[in-house]
C-alpha cells in the first residue's frame, strides 16, 4: 500500500491498489482489484468495484457506487449521488455479469450531481454533465449536456466555464472554434 488516508470506517480489500495522498472517507468500500490513482477523494459511502480503473485527481463525491469496467482519467469530478449503471436490461432472476457495457469518462469530464451514465457511453475529455441529466449516447470533448434524456446545449471550456457564442473562456480567455467535424478545439 501507498501513503494515502483511510477513515477507520473505510473498508479497503486485499489486492486494491491506491495512489499516493488519495483520501478514502466514512463508510467507503473498495473491492479488491480496483486500481486508484494518487491525490483522489471518495467521499462518504462511496464504493469502488473490483475491475475499476481511476486516474490521478479524481474526485468522487458522496453516495457514488463505480461499477466494474467503468474508467474514470485524470481530473474527472464524480457529483454527489451521480449513478453508473453496467448492464442495459437489467433482471434480478438472471445474472449478466459477462454482458457488462465499458464506460470511459475522458479526463477532466464533470459529472453533475444526480446524473446517470448509462454502461457503454463514453464521455469526452472536459464534457460538463448537467445535475439530473441521464446520458444516453457519447458525449464529445467539452460539451454541455443536460437534460432527460440529455442533449447538448452548448460547450464548455478547459476550466468549466459555459462558451458564449464568442467562444472565448472568461476565465482563461482561452480562444476556441468549431471545426468541420462539429467538434470544439482550442486555438493556438
Amino acid at each position: 500500500m501507498s501513503n494515502f488516508f483511510k477513515h477507520e470506517t473505510a473498508i479497503i480489500d486485499e489486492g486494491a491498489k491506491i495512489g499516493d495522498k488519495t483520501r478514502v472517507w466514512h463508510w467507503t468500500h473498495i473491492c479488491g482489484g480496483a486500481n486508484i490513482g494518487t491525490n483522489c477523494v471518495m467521499g462518504q459511502n462511496v464504493f469502488i468495484s473490483a475491475r475499476v480503473t481511476i486516474g490521478n485527481n479524481v474526485k468522487i463525491q458522496n453516495n457514488v457506487s463505480v461499477y466494474d469496467d467503468v474508467i474514470l482519467e485524470d481530473d474527472v469530478f464524480c457529483g454527489p449521488s451521480m449513478v453508473f449503471t453496467n448492464v442495459i436490461n437489467p433482471r434480478a432472476h438472471i445474472e449478466r455479469k459477462d454482458e457488462y457495457r465499458q464506460t470511459i469518462v475522458k479526463k477532466g469530464a464533470s459529472l453533475g450531481a444526480n446524473c446517470t451514465i448509462i454502461c457503454g457511453n463514453n464521455i469526452g475529455e472536459y464534457a460538463l454533465i448537467g445535475a439530473g441529466a441521464v446520458i444516453t449516447k457519447d458525449v464529445k470533448p467539452h460539451a454541455l449536456m443536460v437534460g432527460v434524456p440529455a442533449i447538448q446545449i452548448g460547450w464548455v471550456s478547459h476550466a468549466g466555464e459555459i462558451l458564449g457564442d464568442d467562444l472565448l473562456c472568461p476565465r482563461e480567455n482561452r480562444q476556441y472554434y468549431v471545426d468541420e467535424s462539429g467538434y470544439l478545439k482550442e486555438k493556438k
